[in-house]
């Protein structure tokens, strides 16, 4: 109950920051209801006057064509209310999502990829889209409505008291009873909420977890487990979503049948107090006008409290995504960038000084690394695996950041530095070639691209195919070998402006013919004036390297 209570607190907090950024856009939602509210004060209130006058008082129409002007004037004026809070609330709601967007990328950056690894695509993809929408009736619906269902009902309820403090009574008692039971509906719809986005997530990452493993799948005969396993997944994220809706349902009933009540009571009050049934308090001083006046104000009282339990999933909603968001927050706020780099300091090339790293449940990788790499010299690192030295890249890339050491890339800190980085598996997007090289130089002209591609060997491929640059690739690269793949990424390292090139075994993955192919394309990448430090277990590798480097049990050592 206590993890609840914290995480609740947690999710306020983090919705209350977001809104002080768009609090003038929520103020004027606010004013703009306000102003509606009046426009509706006045509309009915001649709606009476112009009934009263035709029936009791038995008027002239054509004496009353200015009270029908002053009404459609009313009428217009509401409108355009009611369409500037609406517009303010979208503004509002426009904003914190491209504030939260920006934020969750920050942390994503700040994470890196290592502390990422572990978190499906499909969980981030959910991240950066439902949960930051879930934003949008928030702040866009809720939080204005908030303060309406409390200033709107409060002019009403002066305005029918000046009429008729009895009536005024029946609907004060009836008011209270409906946040009421909003609150206490809410507490469940929060926690609903939070378990709603949480299925989400795990949904969308299990389903694309099978679907990128349909092969293999396929190959063992374990399709139907696994369509089994999607059902089972699909059926809990649909009883949590029909739980939520539940709850929604409910708190919008409860809701209805007390204004209903509370409408009803007015009405025979009045109705009563018109034919002289009632002769208590200021029933006898009930007139057409008046009496018609508060039982076409008596719904409108209700009105704003009805928007606000409709908004009220809104804020459930809200609730759930932030308390994903605030985790996120709090998990980059928790790794502090790394500091120990003074200000201007002059470095030629990399240099690494008493580098220490655990990682937890291992202890520690890395034990008081120092390093220099002269700018375009070639530095393999060597050694059994486990030994540290994906660990070293990682460090030296900014993916994790050190306990102690310093880390010097030309002057700047990893994470100021732009650096190219190659896996044993590339990333390539689904497009063209030309779309993958400009992945890390978005203005190359066709000709530096060419060149890219002739220098790492695809000249021959690239010649092959119709469409050239332009001839399109599947997700991952299909269309090429793991070789191909492997020299298509390095001539996107080729083009990017990166001085400092980390290779993490890249040719572990490769069968005998890809490895050499990409062994010759390297060979012509370390010709380029790169810096350039892989981690790699091959004697050819190996043998391009300007220095071989051996780390064991987190210790660095000349070979």
């Amino acid at each position: 109950m206590k993890a609840i209570t914290e995480s609740g607190r947690r999710s306020r907090d983090w919705l209350k920051r977001q809104g002080l950024q768009v609090r003038p856009w929520l103020l004027g939602s606010v004013l703009a209801g306000v102003l509606q509210t009046l426009c509706i004060m006045v509309q009915m209130g001649l709606i009476a006057w112009l009934v009263h006058a035709v029936l009791v008082r038995q008027e002239p129409i054509q004496d009353l064509l200015w009270l029908l002007m002053v009404l459609v004037l009313a009428i217009g004026l509401r409108a355009i209310s009611q369409a500037a809070q609406e517009r303010c609330g979208q503004h509002a709601s426009v904003r914190v999502r491209q504030q939260a967007r920006s934020q969750v990328a920050t942390h994503w950056a700040a994470l890196g990829p290592v502390r990422l690894a572990d978190r499906s695509s499909a969980t981030l993809t959910n991240q950066w889209v439902e949960q930051v929408e879930a934003l949008d009736g928030y702040f866009a619906r809720y939080l204005p409505q908030q303060w309406l269902a409390l200033i709107a009902p409060l002019m009403i309820l002066l305005l029918v008291f000046w009429l008729n403090w009895l009536a005024a009574l029946f609907l004060l008692f009836a008011a209270p009873l409906i946040p009421l039971f909003m609150a206490l509906v809410g507490m469940s719809a929060e926690k609903i909420s939070q378990q709603h986005m949480l299925e989400a997530g795990r949904l969308a990452g299990h389903f694309l977890d099978r679907v990128r493993s349909l092969t293999s799948l396929q190959l063992f005969g374990q399709v139907a487990a696994a369509t089994q396993s999607v059902e089972a997944a699909a059926e809990r994220y649909r009883a949590v979503t029909m739980r939520t809706l539940r709850v929604a349902f409910l708190s919008s009933a409860v809701l209805e049948f007390f204004a209903s009540v509370a409408i009803a009571v007015a009405a025979m009050y009045i109705g009563f107090g018109l034919l002289g049934y009632i002769q208590y308090g200021p029933a006898a001083e009930l007139t057409l006008f008046s009496g018609l006046f508060i039982l076409l104000l008596a719904p409108e009282f209700f009105q704003p409290l009805r928007t606000l339990a409709q908004a009220y999933h809104d804020r459930a909603a809200a609730l759930g995504a932030a308390d994903g968001l605030a985790a996120l927050q709090a998990e980059a706020t928790g790794w502090a960038p790394m500091a120990s780099l003074a200000a201007g300091a002059a470095v030629d090339g990399i240099r690494v000084e008493a580098l220490s790293l655990s990682y937890p449940g291992r202890g520690r990788v890395l034990e008081r690394i120092c390093l220099q790499v002269a700018p375009g010299e070639i530095v393999a690192l060597v050694g059994p695996s486990g030994a540290g030295k994906s660990s070293l890249l990682h460090c030296l890339a900014g993916f994790v950041e050190p306990e102690s050491g310093h880390i010097n890339l030309f002057g700047q800190l990893p994470t100021q530095q732009p650096v190219a980085w190659l896996g044993q598996r590339p990333w390539l997007i689904q497009g063209s070639w030309a779309d993958n090289l400009r992945l890390t130089a978005p203005h190359v002209l066709d000709s530096d691209m060419q060149h890219a591609v002739e220098s790492v060997g695809l000249g021959p491929l690239l010649r092959s195919l119709p469409q050239g640059l332009h001839t399109p690739l599947g997700e991952g690269g299909r269309g090429l070998s793991g070789g191909q793949g492997q020299r298509l990424a390095l001539a996107r390292v080729w083009l990017s402006a990166a001085r400092l090139v980390l290779l993490d075994e890249p040719t572990a993955s490769l069968d005998a013919e890809s490895e050499a192919e990409v062994i010759e394309a390297l060979r012509a990448l370390s010709g380029s004036g790169k810096t350039v430090v892989m981690a790699t277990h091959h004697p050819a590798l190996m043998a391009l390297a300007d220095r071989c480097m051996h780390l064991d049990a987190g210790r660095l050592a000349d070979v």
